[in-house]
């Protein structure tokens, strides 16, 4: 008996002192080990992914503007010091996409026309700080059907600005500070000028009349003191708020022929002028209806 209790003391003694604790520091060194090697193998992918990002990033070329994308162009990769959003590439301040620019309440400001994506159809560049138009900003992007340029401090258009954009057919320059308007492309169908500082000698005689197809014409809230010139396709003309004193027979109208109808013009809106228009009775008998206006 006593030999028995003896050999299990022994072994408990073996199993607590010298077999638990090779077994733990042996478990613990693998874990160790395992740990660490996890950890490397995710640095690894890590490296990898970051290493593929920026080959990714470089290899960036202008072909990659015809596709749905908001990524930025090769050189948008070197570092440059911001000043304006002028510094900057296009597609990284703007959303691009598949012939769409999207460039609206630019942070840092936008004080001129980004150089646009090849195949650009629609640019919409509302509310920043561009000041001026230049005969470059779209030499180069034939494809434009429609401009918003609404919202800017635009005072300066050079001329022919628009002329080789023979497929725009949407042009809108509300909210900006001009003082006349610019030759405008033959197939535009609408035009905005609202809110402008618009004369009636910075507005030319044939401004609107080579438009063939102009459907929408908008001079509200400006400074004219006269109806330019309206082609027989427009059906809502806005001249509402300026300095409209008088009218005539052929403002609308062919005065020299009783029996001319026109059928297009659907909608005139002539209040807040200080033209009285019940004086001018006969310069609205070519109209469906009469213009929206004061006729005390």
């Amino acid at each position: 008996m006593l030999v028995d209790k003896m050999a299990n003391i022994m072994r408990s003694m073996f199993f607590t002192f010298i077999f638990a604790p090779w077994v733990l520091s042996a478990s613990a060194r693998q874990h160790y080990h395992g740990a660490h090697s996890r950890k490397d193998i995710q640095l690894n992918e890590e490296a990898y992914l970051d290493s593929r990002f920026k080959r990714d990033v470089t290899t960036v070329t202008d072909s990659d503007y015809d596709s749905d994308s908001v990524f930025l162009p090769a050189d948008a990769a070197e570092d440059t010091a911001p000043g304006t959003a002028d510094d900057l590439p296009t597609c990284l301040l703007c959303v691009c996409l598949t012939g769409s620019v999207y460039c609206e309440e630019v942070v840092p400001d936008m004080t001129s026309v980004p150089a646009l994506p090849k195949e650009t159809a629609y640019l919409y560049a509302r509310y920043n700080k561009i000041k001026k138009i230049t005969a470059k900003d779209f030499e180069d992007i034939v494809t434009l059907r429609r401009i918003d340029l609404t919202g800017n401090l635009i005072s300066e258009i050079e001329d022919g600005a628009f002329l080789k954009l023979t497929l725009l057919e949407e042009l809108s320059l509300a909210e900006n500070q001009l003082v006349k308007l610019p030759m405008l492309p033959a197939k535009l169908i609408s035009f905005n000028a609202n809110h402008n500082h618009l004369k009636t000698k910075g507005v030319k005689a044939n401004a609107f009349k080579k438009l063939t197809k102009i459907v929408n014409i908008f001079l509200a809230h400006n400074e004219l003191e006269a109806v330019p010139q309206i082609p027989e396709t427009v059906r809502i003309l806005h001249l509402q708020n300026n300095n409209i004193s008088s009218i005539s027979d052929d403002t609308f109208c062919k005065g020299n022929n009783t029996y001319y109808i026109r059928p297009n013009m659907n909608e005139i809106r002539l209040d807040g002028n200080p033209v009285n228009l019940a004086q001018y009775p006969n310069s609205f008998t070519c109209l469906k209806s009469l213009p929206i206006g004061r006729y005390h």
